[in-house]
């Protein structure tokens, strides 16, 4: 469940020198964790408004389309390193991994809580496990994206279909979209 976290982060990452790669990783790791434990705290009372599920999936696919964008220019600047291309800025860089932590830190949660069953150690390891997940997976994702651009690509893929599980489960829940008993599992 740390993965997406890791992929948004490592997109956002891959776009800058190692040391600002580190300070981005490091601001969305720390994100993450204080977002996960907020919404921790909150989850209960949040699984009320499944409206807030929607709106999560709703804010995952503007940042998927906004990374796809900087995965363009990104391609653009390999390809062509005369041309000048405007480069992300550090502190808007900050600000999407920090917004798309809220927006994905929710559904880890919300598997971590319900897996966690009401045992609140196993609800704190399993959120300690997640952020540590995200940390490493991030650096490794970053690095990674730099040399080979089309993982960049799935990632987006993967972070999407998160996206519309949020909606479609939203809905579903709100009771305005029926599907399958088979396929409720997966919203």
């Amino acid at each position: 469940m740390a993965a997406d976290n890791a992929i948004i982060i490592g997109l956002i990452a891959a776009n800058f020198v190692p040391k600002y790669r580190k300070q981005i990783i490091l601001w969305g790791v720390a994100g993450a964790l204080v977002f996960k434990i907020i919404f921790a705290i909150f989850a209960t009372y949040l699984f009320e408004f499944y409206f807030i599920k929607i709106l999560g999936g709703l804010l995952l696919i503007w940042i998927v389309n906004d990374l796809r964008k900087d995965l363009v220019e990104m391609k653009n600047k390999v390809k062509t390193p005369t041309k000048k291309s405007k480069a992300p800025s550090y502190i808007h860089s900050v600000y999407k991994v920090l917004f798309a932590d809220i927006t994905i830190s929710f559904d880890n949660v919300i598997g971590v809580v319900g897996a966690a069953k009401g045992y609140f150690g196993f609800m704190i390891f399993g959120l300690v496990l997640s952020v540590v997940l995200t940390g490493a997976l991030a650096t490794y994702m970053a690095n990674y994206i730099q040399k080979h651009i089309w993982i960049a690509y799935v990632g987006l893929i993967l972070i999407l279909v998160v996206g519309l599980q949020l909606i479609i489960g939203g809905l579903v829940d709100l009771e305005i979209l029926k599907i399958n008993e088979e396929f409720i599992k997966y919203f």
